[in-house]
């Protein structure tokens, strides 16, 4: 059964202002299948779009070696599927839609961000509009309507209203069973089977466009060795150590997964007035269900009582945070923060000059506590801050404790408990 996607206004937004429109993402997340059902809508409609896919040899071939001839062939409007396979045809796709005024003629596909964008932006610069897409969200599971993450007392209000509730184990289930479509429609028992077969049909293929690995043992030990530090500060040695291999190699894995929507780094948040202790980044992987499989948890009341439950907890809860930007299609303004201290702030979220700090707790029972540390932030608020530093001043807004509970509500005067489910 199709899920609706919330991305599917976007596509439809961008395909009235841009000639060309590339939705990007992961392998299996939904891409094509989101565009063939606006196809479908749009042909109920009297309007035609072809479709070709560059997964087939023959076809693959043709578009290398002709791209004139391919483009004969599947003129637009058309849906291309995973273009960074043929880049060659970009210059042509310019060519045709600089002569005609029409927009949204063109669909493309990709699933290698920084190759395609690379030629995308050299060969269509002002004519495409670029959308990311994730696996499903909370929201697209639950038939609810996706918004941007916005704290503030309205926010939580009409989020805990609209959405559908559930429980920690539901919430574990869900982690579990991962945000690929066609994964998690499977049952529970052959889930572990289709990651194994998403691992070596997909990611290693895609890893092997990349880049060159010269051992890919080493590269599977070294994804689970990121699945088990999920949520975790990057350090490069102790990645190096796990996977025997040197840290030079080790960053350019941690590339080759960026590359790949595998794992999604968060920047510590920089500002002059305020003393960090650490400069490293933290690392989250984008799809809870391959984490989880990873690490070997093979099922939520195992995983939910584990060693990993917290921090796959907060990558869930990042997730969510993430995907509902991208799903706007807006970039998340969110970054990590650790004083001199060592007290954390697990994300901050900034917006037009205000900082508003998350905490995320696997409790359905947050306290005062719970937000003890949103304190670190202050000196950005300070009234005596020298001239020379004022551009770093900020406002601290509404504080949010994302948790289990079953209703929102303020824990202090500087932050609300708000639901996970709610996101």
């Amino acid at each position: 059964m199709y899920i609706t996607r919330a991305l599917e206004p976007l596509v439809r937004r961008y395909s009235e202002h841009f000639k060309v429109v590339v939705v990007t993402g992961p392998r299996q997340v939904g891409k094509t299948t989101m565009l063939k059902h606006l196809m479908e809508e749009d042909a109920h409609a009297g309007h035609e779009r072809a479709y070709v896919t560059l997964d087939n040899t023959a076809i693959l071939q043709t578009a290398k070696e002709d791209p004139a001839l391919f483009l004969q062939r599947y003129r637009p409007p058309v849906l291309i599927d995973e273009i960074q396979k043929a880049p060659e045809l970009l210059p042509y796709i310019k060519e045709i839609v600089d002569a005609s005024d029409q927009t949204g003629t063109v669909w493309l596909t990709g699933s290698q961000p920084f190759h395609l964008m690379k030629e995308v932006s050299e060969s269509l610069a002002g004519r495409v509009g670029v959308i990311e897409m994730l696996g499903l969200s909370g929201a697209e599971i639950s038939g609810v309507p996706s918004e941007p993450f916005s704290p503030g007392r309205d926010y939580f209000v009409r989020r805990a209203t609209a959405s559908m509730q559930y429980d920690v184990m539901e919430a574990y289930d869900r982690i579990c069973a991962g945000s690929l479509p066609g994964i998690r429609s499977l049952p529970e028992d052959l889930r572990a089977g289709a990651y194994e077969s998403y691992l070596d049909t997909y990611i290693m293929r895609d890893i092997r466009d990349l880049s060159r690995i010269g051992d890919e043992l080493k590269f599977r030990r070294f994804m689970t060795a990121c699945a088990a530090l999920t949520s975790k500060p990057v350090v490069y040695a102790e990645l190096a150590r796990i996977a025997d291999i040197d840290e030079k190699t080790a960053k350019t894995w941690i590339s080759l997964l960026v590359s790949s929507y595998i794992v999604k780094i968060v920047e510590p948040y920089a500002n002059n007035l305020l003393k960090r202790l650490s400069k490293q980044p933290i690392m989250h992987f984008l799809d809870t269900g391959l984490a989880a499989y990873l690490t070997g948890w093979t099922s939520p009341q195992a995983l939910e009582a584990g060693a990993m439950s917290g921090q796959i907890f907060e990558t869930h809860a990042f997730g969510e945070i993430y995907k509902s930007f991208l799903n706007a299609g807006q970039r998340a303004p969110l970054y990590f923060f650790r004083n001199n201290d060592k007290k954390e702030i697990d994300l901050l979220m900034e917006r037009d000059g205000t900082l508003f700090p998350i905490e995320v707790k696997k409790t359905a029972s947050p306290s005062r506590k719970d937000a003890r540390n949103l304190n670190v932030l202050d000196p950005v608020t300070a009234p005596d801050v020298a001239p020379e530093l004022s551009m770093f001043k900020r406002e601290i807004g509404t504080g949010v404790i994302v948790c289990m509970v079953q209703d929102t509500f303020p824990v202090s005067e500087r932050a609300w408990a708000f639901p996970a489910w709610a996101i």
